[in-house]
């Protein structure tokens, strides 16, 4: 399901992105577009993007006394954002920027060396183990903006985020066989974007970071998957197109 829906959100990605492209040019030659668009009190815009998300993790001092785990890797996923934007405007450089309906899908696994697998359960040399995430996030944003030049701007955000992974699996009794992570995170981000002033909407690529500061391991001391990690942190990179 998660892998459907990816891949319809990936091609309105690239409709929003391949329908600008053609009238780029009215950008420098045809004028100033939406003049009065940054003097609005609010703002609104739909946002769709591609994520990059992995693990930060600590091992646990168990680690080094044990010989049936010799390396836990975190491995990149690539998931999807979609989220609507709701945007205040404070001053000529400055907005407050929020996302009341923010949805982040991801994928993110663990990779294990074994020394001892347990070929009837399935494990191998190398045993990888996934944990999905559908994230619902409610972050709070400064924007920064330059002056803008011609249909052109240029801005920075910073803030906090709030996330609830609604497919942790923390509280479930049948899952002693993953990961066990908590269903609450919270974080800091950073990233850089562009204004496109068009003649009927505003169009922002938009590129940013997240790093979770929660500790989002529910650890198991009795299973070697989840005894020999310690903490474990979101980490993120996104780009997402906004349209205003």
């Amino acid at each position: 399901m998660q892998y459907l829906l990816r891949r319809k959100i990936i091609y309105c990605i690239l409709i929003l992105s391949a329908g600008p492209l053609a009238g780029f040019s009215q950008l420098r030659y045809g004028g100033l577009n939406l003049p009065d668009h940054d003097s609005k009190l609010y703002h609104f815009g739909i946002n769709l993007g591609m994520n990059k998300s992995h693990f930060s993790f600590t091992h646990h001092p168990q680690f080094l006394t044990q010989d049936s785990v010799t390396v836990i890797e975190s491995i990149n996923s690539t998931g999807i954002n979609l989220a609507w934007l709701v945007n205040l405007n404070l001053s000529p450089h400055f907005d407050l920027r929020t996302y009341p309906l923010n949805l982040t899908f991801s994928e993110k696994a663990f990779e294990y060396a074994l020394q001892f697998p347990d070929a009837p359960a399935g494990e191998g040399k190398l045993t990888i183990k996934k944990v999905q995430s559908i994230t619902l996030s409610l972050p709070l944003q400064i924007k920064f903006s330059s002056d803008r030049i011609d249909n052109l701007k240029v801005y920075t955000i910073a803030g906090v985020k709030f996330d609830y992974d609604m497919a942790a699996n923390a509280g479930k009794k049948n899952a002693d066989d993953l990961i066990k992570l908590n269903k609450l995170d919270y974080s800091v981000e950073g990233g850089i974007g562009f204004h496109f002033y068009f003649p009927y909407f505003v169009l922002s690529p938009e590129l940013k970071v997240s790093w979770g500061l929660s500790n989002l391991h529910s650890r198991n001391q009795t299973l070697k998957f989840s005894s020999n990690i310690e903490q474990i942190n979101s980490r993120m990179i996104s780009f997402s197109l906004t349209v205003e």
